[in-house]
């Protein structure tokens, strides 16, 4: 793939979906685009779109270097109108059917769609995006559109440092393979050719759950540690170099501290939602029920992220979040709650309180 000669790019751009990851997404494309280009955008959220559209003028204003131009389309139909290769991403499937099956307003009400390339890279069920990717094919009988999955791991700092990995619902062979390793290589550094339609999806659910999960097992045994005495860090460091080493703990410990420059050390603000993980491992439960996939550790962590997403102290922040509903939580009319003071404000300090 890194060898195939760099296919020409489209010079008219579509972009439905400016929230957290779509957004900084977004402007990494529009900047690496050329300036003969041009860029249409839409979300539900007008506000976004008109913020967009400063903040990309005002940098290049400032570099002096001009990326695609940008323009608000007035619905996803537009956008789809306006453009040739359109990227969507949005939180639920519920959304996708909206931004592309809604009648006169969607993305396949435009009246010619032949040739276009549609990507999703919204992490929803399989059926959905194979019922979508079915419509999308089915809308021009002339030069038939494609439509790819490509679902994304590395959440909001990846997406606004461009390192983001694309799963992709293609075969290794496609010959439109290559032109999709162009443009995502402008807002990530790695893309995975998983297979057929809905494949890039069964890798991103698959993912998402071992990451839920290695982010629970992680507080839980950092919980467990701390209160045996241990300092937090101290542990982190002796995790990384141990069997119980990974990405999250040497990256976004959930503790908040051990890695002063991640959102676990920032209140949790920002990152990758509890809400979207309780999202995500619900719909990797799902697809695992479909196809007879024994999953031991499910009904746990589904619980946990649960619990945490409806907790008003952790819903709307990280999903690493889990940690501080580990820490404190309710049983018998007692809360344990772990206060922390060292490391700027997370170190155990175990006492119980009497709730009235």
């Amino acid at each position: 793939m890194m060898n195939e000669e760099t296919p020409s790019l489209p010079t008219k751009f579509g972009w439905v979906g400016l929230g957290a990851m779509g957004y900084p997404m977004a402007g990494q494309l529009r900047r690496k685009l050329p300036s003969t280009t041009t860029l249409w955008i839409y979300d539900v959220d007008t506000t976004s779109t008109s913020r967009f559209l400063e903040e990309e003028t005002r940098l290049d204003a400032k570099s002096n270097v001009q990326g695609a131009q940008v323009r608000i389309g007035s619905s996803s139909r537009e956008v789809a109108e306006e453009s040739d290769f359109i990227i969507t991403i949005v939180p639920e499937g519920t959304h996708v059917q909206a931004v592309y099956l809604s009648e006169g307003t969607g993305l396949l009400s435009a009246p010619d769609t032949s040739g276009k390339h549609f990507v999703d890279c919204s992490t929803i069920d399989i059926a959905t995006s194979l019922s979508v990717g079915k419509a999308v094919r089915s809308s021009s009988k002339i030069n038939t559109p494609t439509f790819h999955d490509a679902p994304v791991s590395g959440g909001t700092p990846g997406a606004a440092a461009a390192t983001l990995t694309f799963m992709v619902g293609i075969e290794k062979n496609s010959p439109h393979l290559p032109l999709l390793w162009h443009i995502f290589s402008f807002m990530g550094k790695s893309l995975y050719a998983m297979g057929g339609p809905s494949l890039g999806l069964a890798a991103k659910l698959s993912n998402n759950y071992l990451s839920g999960m290695i982010a629970l097992a992680t507080s839980e045994a950092m919980n467990l540690g701390m209160r045996l005495g241990l300092d937090p860090k101290t542990l982190s460091d002796c995790f990384a170099t141990s069997s119980g080493g990974s990405w999250v703990n040497s990256t976004v410990n959930p503790v908040p501290g051990v890695c002063p420059d991640a959102v676990t050390s920032k209140g949790y603000e920002g990152g990758f939602k509890v809400q979207l993980m309780k999202k995500d491992m619900t719909l990797a439960i799902s697809a695992a029920r479909e196809v007879d996939a024994k999953l031991v550790l499910a009904d746990a962590g589904l619980s946990a992220y649960t619990a945490a997403s409806d907790d008003p102290r952790c819903r709307d922040r990280d999903s690493r979040v889990v940690y501080r509903w580990c820490v404190a939580y309710s049983h018998g009319g007692l809360v344990m709650i772990n206060v922390y003071v060292r490391l700027g404000g997370v170190e155990p300090d175990v006492k119980k309180k009497q709730i009235d």
